[in-house]
């Protein structure tokens, strides 16, 4: 990806490769690739095919030796995999990138003795009660470096207290690649392999248990979840606050007046560098008393707000995008058909390459125009359709209930999709439906 912006940038004239599955792992990404930097004066020598993009007859052979490389790749990455997995099973497999505390010397994991003095430190200060945060802090105001020789994160630290390698043991195939080169967790895709007593260990697998504990329940209290290692739903409000003035999410936090306490959301930036964003927090039972006001204000205001609302939506005319899309469908069939056409009389030799290779190229940017075109009214229309659901489950609501005297976060959950805070005064109720309503912050 250097190579390409280096050749948009001019810095580049011709670029020479082996064979096409070294420049691209799939026929698409070739295409793309090639067209992408034609379109810039940069040619591509393909050595082993022997095809120059700057004056190849046609996309045509590119594209089915592109495909031959792409099944070439897979078929290699089968290879490889069915090789790693018997190292796997038969305990053979090296791990060329140890964790922090180790290193590998002849394909052995090693200990480090400073490095190994840390690991402990961290998973000992864990089971006495100190969070993630708590000991990144500290490790880094001992000035000590974590493995890449920056400065440590709490999800640094949850990465050491989680890896089973410093009890001596090791699990391989924790991650696994796709048809598609894509590499995810392993959440049982895919076969694991445990080998016991791989290598010296650090800690002892009854630390290792302890700490695993306590991070679990830690993250039971906190709301978040394992496998996907995001915060759920544990306020009404958390993921739902924006930042007006930098984007940023808000966390909520305890803040201490006095002897007294009260619970506050900030802006995560500004908790960060205070420079960067000025938003101060606003507290929690503000933003409950305004959600309450607005819900009030649209209950009293059902008809003259609501219902004239809900039915600009529906004057919006779903025939004319029906019909659109339609011609979009047809001129996409004519489109492919033209496309045929021209490569037909490419393979009887009746066109001259060049402008095959011309016209082909602006039918396909047509093509791609089109596709996107019906992609964005076929999200309109959907879009509108929920929006008009969501209008008459809060016209119901509004009508069957009277004034609310309290905060209620099932009703929050409902009908607000996002809150933004333009200033400690003011924010914005984003709702389901499509509406957003400002409401001052009054303490």
């Amino acid at each position: 990806m250097d190579m390409i912006k280096d050749a948009e940038q001019g810095k580049i004239d011709l670029i020479l490769t082996k064979s096409i599955s070294r420049f691209a792992r799939n026929t698409t990404d070739c295409l793309e690739m090639v067209r992408r930097l034609i379109d810039v004066g940069v040619f591509i020598q393909f050595e082993k095919e022997n095809i120059n993009t700057g004056s190849m007859e046609s996309e045509l052979m590119l594209s089915i030796l592109s495909g031959l490389a792409e099944s070439e790749s897979v078929s290699i990455s089968q290879n490889i995999k069915w090789s790693v997995q018997k190292r796997f099973i038969n305990g053979t497999f090296i791990i060329s990138y140890p964790p922090y505390g180790y290193i590998n010397a002849d394909g052995k994991m090693e200990v480090v003795p400073e490095e190994a003095e840390i690991v402990r430190t961290i998973f000992k200060e864990c089971i006495n009660g100190k969070g993630a945060f708590l000991i990144a802090k500290e490790l880094n105001e001992r000035g000590i470096p974590s493995k890449r020789g920056t400065v440590w994160h709490p999800s640094t630290v949850q990465g050491v207290l989680k890896n089973e390698k410093y009890t001596g043991d090791v699990i391989f195939q924790k991650t696994y690649t796709d048809s598609n080169f894509n590499r995810h967790i392993n959440y049982g895709e895919e076969n694991q392999y445990l080998l016991e007593k791989h290598h010296e260990a650090i800690i002892s697998h009854e630390d290792f248990e302890k700490a695993q504990l306590i991070m679990e329940q830690r993250g039971k209290e906190k709301g978040v979840s394992k496998k996907e290692g995001k915060y759920q739903k544990r306020y009404a409000f958390s993921g739902k606050i924006t930042c007006g003035e930098c984007g940023s999410r808000f966390k909520r936090r305890i803040h201490y007046s006095g002897k007294n306490e009260y619970i506050a959301w900030c802006c995560t930036k500004h908790i960060e560098h205070t420079v960067k964003c000025s938003m101060k927090f606003i507290k929690d039972e503000d933003i409950k008393v305004a959600f309450v006001t607005m819900l009030n204000k649209l209950v009293f205001s059902c008809d003259m707000l609501l219902k004239p609302f809900m039915q600009g939506l529906r004057n919006i005319d779903e025939k004319a995008y029906l019909k659109k899309i339609t011609e979009i469908e047809d001129s996409i069939e004519k489109n492919k058909n033209q496309r045929n056409v021209l490569m037909e009389l490419m393979s009887k030799g009746l066109l001259n390459p060049g402008l095959f290779t011309k016209q082909n190229t602006e039918l396909l940017s047509k093509f791609a125009r089109l596709a996107t075109e019906k992609k964005h009214i076929f999200f309109a229309v959907s879009g509108n359709a929920s929006k008009i659901d969501e209008s008459q489950r809060l016209i119901r609501f509004c009508s069957r209930n009277r004034m609310a005297l309290k905060f209620n976060d099932n009703v929050f959950e409902d009908f607000i999709d996002e809150i933004v805070v333009n200033s400690r005064e003011e924010i914005v109720f984003k709702l389901k439906c499509g509406l957003s309503l400002k409401e001052r912050l009054v303490e």
